[in-house]
């Protein structure tokens, strides 16, 4: 009999922890660590780590790492040295930008340079999953299964963790029910649950596609900006209502609205970089200064759900050749790429430039 949790319902519950400030704990054959969320992270557990002599660094990405002038000997991460003294407002203002041009002098920074970084690059990778900053305090531990129990607290087994986060997590069709829309009455509603707990993914069908010839498609990231408040600074509600017109128009079709909400950051993070916009930063300016990628969206997510609906060629709606690339190597054809430019407005007529010149976009 098995009862307790596998890896992915393992990590699901470090997800949850990391997001309410509850540490979690890593072991591995390399060693072990004690690892918090430094955006959820409060004074008194930084304080309780101090007094058991866990003295943790401070992980951030080397994108992060450049902005703030601090070196990243880990190649994509910088194990911060915590200065004597130093507090969670210390820490926060290493980890978020939103006043790196008021206080812009937060070092020197001293780094790391001895020992792996295994376990703080997992740390980062389960901070975005969670949709918080990328900065984490890591503390080394001698004996985690004893301060796990004490404390009440997750243990991950890290090496299974990587090889459970390097794939896409399993989806399985909870429901379909028939949703009427303004554009086509004759529409199905598919609603999709990932098996590690994360956010359900949506396929909008309309008609009745022939299984055996190339749908229109679309992948369509959430946006409840642009969707929902019908925002002028980005160019995704009507690419989401005109990707559904074309469909309706032509009979059929498969739209999958994917909860990769800011290229995959999450709202919160989004309003982050909007907030940096505002600043004077572009797009990619503004991700990188967080401390994510330009783009961290996961597209097998849709090659997926598309293939089980039973569709193996596609016509895809869209002006980005990296949902292309990976359609092509996740076993879905693209025998079409159908241009969706629209929505071009004063307020996002920079935010559409970048699109082209840094992200790749056919505009």
């Amino acid at each position: 009999m098995r009862l307790g949790p596998d890896i992915n319902e393992t990590l699901a519950r470090a997800r949850a922890d990391l997001r309410i400030g509850v540490p979690v704990v890593f072991t591995s054959a390399e060693g072990a660590a004690l690892v918090m969320a430094a955006e959820t992270a409060d004074e008194t557990r930084l304080s309780a780590l101090r007094a058991a002599g866990l003295g943790p660094v401070l992980a951030i990405t080397a994108r992060r790492a450049e902005t703030l002038k601090a070196r990243a000997y880990d190649g994509d991460v910088a194990r911060i040295v915590l200065p004597e003294g130093a507090d969670m407002r210390w820490v926060l203002a290493v980890a978020d930008p939103k006043d790196d041009l008021r206080y812009p002098m937060k070092g020197p920074l001293e780094s790391v340079r001895t020992g792996g970084a295994a376990l703080h690059r997992l740390a980062l990778t389960l901070c975005k999953v969670a949709r918080l900053l990328p900065a984490a305090l890591v503390a080394e531990v001698a004996d985690p299964l004893a301060l796990a129990r004490a404390e009440q607290l997750t243990v991950v087994d890290a090496d299974a963790a990587r090889l459970a986060l390097e794939v896409s997590a399993e989806l399985q069709e909870i429901v379909a029910a028939r949703v009427p829309i303004t554009v086509a009455e004759n529409t199905r509603l598919h609603v999709f649950r990932p098996e590690d707990g994360s956010e359900e993914h949506y396929a909008i069908e309309i008609g009745r596609p022939d299984r055996s010839k190339p749908v229109l498609a679309r992948l369509h990231s959430a946006c409840f900006t642009g969707d929902l408040m019908g925002s002028l600074k980005c160019d995704c509600g009507p690419q989401l209502r005109g990707a559904l017109a074309q469909m309706g128009a032509e009979g059929a079709g498969i739209l999958l609205y994917l909860n990769q909400e800011g290229r995959g950051i999450g709202l919160a993070n989004k309003m982050r970089a909007y907030s940096l916009q505002d600043q004077g930063f572009d797009t990619v300016e503004a991700n990188h200064r967080l401390g994510f990628e330009d783009d961290e969206r996961d597209f097998r997510v849709g090659s997926a759900i598309l293939k089980e609906l039973g569709f193996g060629a596609t016509r895809l709606m869209t002006n980005n050749p990296a949902k292309i690339d990976m359609m092509e190597k996740t076993g879905v054809t693209v025998v079409e790429r159908v241009p969706l430019v629209v929505g071009e407005t004063a307020h996002n007529h920079d935010y559409l430039k970048v699109k082209a010149a840094k992200s790749g976009h056919l505009l």
